[in-house]
C-alpha cells in the first residue's frame, strides 16, 4: 500500500535549500551594524564632551556618554588623505608609503581588503556617503565628485553636492585678508559665510538626510553605513543661527608666550599661522568663532542620523563609531589648520558606542588605524592579520585595559615622525634629524611651550625618545606589501 503523501526529490531539495536560505538570511540578519561616523578637521580640543568649556556639541555629547569616550587617540598623520587612507586599510603611512592626496588602495592592491571591503565581503550592505576616502574641500564637494575614492570599498556611493564658500550669505575672508577688502575665496582658506537657508543648503545637512534614508531603507538586512561630514574643515560655511551662540568679542585666543617660535625648528613652524596669513586678533577671534558654529552645525547633523537609528528601532543591534580623521591648530603657538605634530594637530575625539556595552571613559593609548580590527573583531568577521592596528575591543570590557603606550604619527611627506608617551612628546625632523627635534613635558607643559631637546638636564630622556622612534620605525615598516 502507498502513503497517502509523498514528496517528490524536487520538493524535497526545494526545501532544503529554502532551509538553509533562511538560516543564513537568520544569520545575515543578526550580525550587527555599524554607523562609522567621521568629521573633517575636529580636533579633540573643539568638543564640550572632551575638555572645551564654549564649544557646544550636544549630540555628541550625548553619544560620549552613552559609549567608550577615548582621551588619547592619535591620527597617523595630520593630513585628509593619508589619515584616511590609513585608517581604511589598517596600515600606517610610512609602511605603506601613503602621504599624498590618494585612497590607499594605490599602494596596498586589490588583493588587500579595506575596512569597508572586509564587511561587503561578509554579505554586509556597505555604502559611503560624502567624504571618507579623500576629497577635495571644496573642490570636490563644489563639483558633487568622488575625490580618491576607493569604489571596491562600497555597494553603493553617494556624493553631498554643495556651493560651499560661494553659498549666499554674510561672507568674510579672514586669512590673507589684512586691509579686509576681500569678502570671500575659494580653496583651503579660512572664509567665512553665515549662510542664508535651511540645513540642507549644505553638503553636511544633505549628507544627513542621505544617510537616514539608506538606514530606514537598508534596516533589515546588515549594513556598514560610512557618514562623512566635512565640517567643521574650511571654508566656515553653516546656517546664519549656527553663528549666533559663539559672538567673536568673547573668543579668547589661545595663550602664547614671548619668543615662543625661537626653540622650534623651522620645519616645526606650521604652514599656516597668523604672522604668514596676516591675521590680526579680531580675525582670530573670528576664525575660531566660524570653527566653533561649523562645529555646532556638524553636531546638529550627527543627532539626525543617530535619532533615526533610534527611530528605527536599530540602537540595540548598531556599533556607533564617531571620529575625526586629524586636529586642527586654533591659534596655539599663533599655528592654524593641520600639517603640524604638536598636539592640537594631532590628537583627535573618538567614541564607540557598542550595545550592552557600559558607558566609559578610556585613556590608554589608541591610534586610528586600531579601528580596522576593532570592528571586524565586534563583528565577528575574519580580518588580516597583516594590519598594523590593534584591537580595543578589551578596552569595551575593561576601561583600564592597556593597549599602547606610546601614540606614533607622521608628517611632512613621511619625513616627520611623533612619539607620543605618557610624559613625553618627542618630535624628529628627518630620520637623522638633521631638520631638529623637539622634546615637550607632557605633564609640566602640557601645551608645548619649552623645547628640552638641546637641554643637557635632558640627555638621558632624549636618548630614550630617540631609541623608542627608532624601534617604532623598525616595527611600522614590517609588513607584507612588497612580498
Amino acid at each position: 500500500m502507498k502513503p497517502m503523501f509523498s514528496l517528490s526529490k524536487t520538493v524535497l531539495l526545494a526545501l532544503i535549500v529554502l532551509t538553509v536560505f533562511t538560516s543564513h538570511a537568520q544569520s545575515l540578519k543578526k550580525k550587527p551594524n555599524v554607523l562609522f561616523i567621521i568629521s573633517d578637521d575636529l580636533t579633540g580640543t573643539a568638543l564640550s564632551c572632551y575638555e572645551n568649556k564654549v564649544s557646544k556639541t550636544p549630540n555628541i555629547d550625548k553619544l560620549a556618554g552613552e559609549g567608550t569616550r577615548y582621551t588619547k587617540t592619535y591620527c597617523q598623520f595630520p593630513v585628509c588623505g593619508p589619515s584616511r587612507a590609513s585608517l581604511m586599510f589598517g596600515y600606517y603611512p610610512t609602511a605603506t608609503k601613503t602621504y599624498g592626496y590618494v585612497s590607499g588602495r594605490e599602494r596596498v592592491g586589490k588583493e588587500r581588503a579595506s575596512l569597508a571591503e572586509v564587511f561587503k565581503n561578509n554579505g554586509y550592505y556597505t555604502a559611503r556617503v560624502s567624504k571618507i576616502y579623500h576629497m577635495g574641500i571644496p573642490i570636490d564637494i563644489e563639483e558633487g565628485t568622488n575625490g580618491t575614492d576607493d569604489e571596491a570599498s562600497w555597494t553603493e556611493r553617494f556624493n553631498s553636492k554643495a556651493a560651499e564658500w560661494q553659498t549666499p550669505g554674510e561672507a568674510e575672508l579672514v586669512q590673507d585678508n589684512p586691509d579686509g577688502k576681500i569678502e570671500r575665496i575659494g580653496g583651503n582658506k579660512m572664509t567665512i559665510v553665515k549662510a542664508e537657508g535651511d540645513d540642507l543648503v549644505h553638503a553636511d545637512g544633505i549628507t544627513a538626510q542621505t544617510a537616514s534614508d539608506l538606514i530606514r531603507k537598508h534596516k533589515n538586512e546588515p549594513f556598514f553605513l560610512a557618514v562623512g561630514f566635512v565640517r567643521p574643515h574650511v571654508p566656515f560655511v553653516a546656517p546664519k543661527r549656527y553663528f549666533n551662540a559663539y559672538p567673536y568679542q568673547d573668543i579668547v585666543v589661545p595663550d602664547v608666550i614671548e619668543n615662543d617660535w625661537d626653540d622650534i625648528p623651522a620645519n616645526g613652524i606650521n604652514y599656516v599661522t597668523s604672522k604668514n596669513a596676516m591675521m590680526n586678533a579680531v580675525q582670530e577671534q573670528k576664525a575660531i568663532a566660524a570653527y566653533y558654529a561649523s562645529v555646532s552645525f556638524m553636531d546638529d547633523q550627527v543627532g539626525k542620523v543617530l535619532h533615526t537609528l533610534k527611530e528605527e528601532g536599530l540602537e540595540d543591534n548598531t556599533i556607533v563609531v564617531f571620529v575625526s580623521d586629524h586636529g586642527f591648530h586654533l591659534g596655539e603657538h599663533k599655528f592654524w589648520m593641520k600639517v603640524s605634530l604638536h598636539e592640537e594637530s594631532v590628537r583627535v575625539p573618538m567614541i564607540i558606542k557598542v550595545p550592552g556595552k557600559k558607558p566609559a571613559v578610556c585613556e590608554t593609548f589608541t591610534e586610528l588605524i586600531d579601528l580596522y580590527p576593532t570592528l571586524a573583531e565586534l563583528s565577528g568577521l575574519e580580518y588580516s592579520k597583516h594590519v598594523q592596528g590593534k584591537s580595543l575591543v578589551k578596552t569595551l570590557n575593561n576601561p583600564k585595559h592597556a593597549v599602547r603606550d606610546e601614540a606614533f604619527s607622521v608628517s611632512l611627506n613621511g619625513e616627520a615622525f611623533l612619539v607620543r608617551t605618557k610624559d613625553w612628546a618627542y618630535i624628529q625632523y628627518k630620520e637623522d634629524a638633521s631638520k631638529g627635534m623637539e622634546l615637550y613635558d607632557m605633564v609640566n607643559d602640557p601645551k608645548q611651550f619649552h623645547n628640552l631637546s638641546k637641554s643637557p638636564d635632558h640627555s638621558k630622556t632624549l636618548k630614550m625618545m630617540q631609541e623608542r622612534l627608532k624601534q617604532k620605525l623598525m616595527v611600522v615598516r614590517k609588513n607584507d606589501l612588497d612580498k
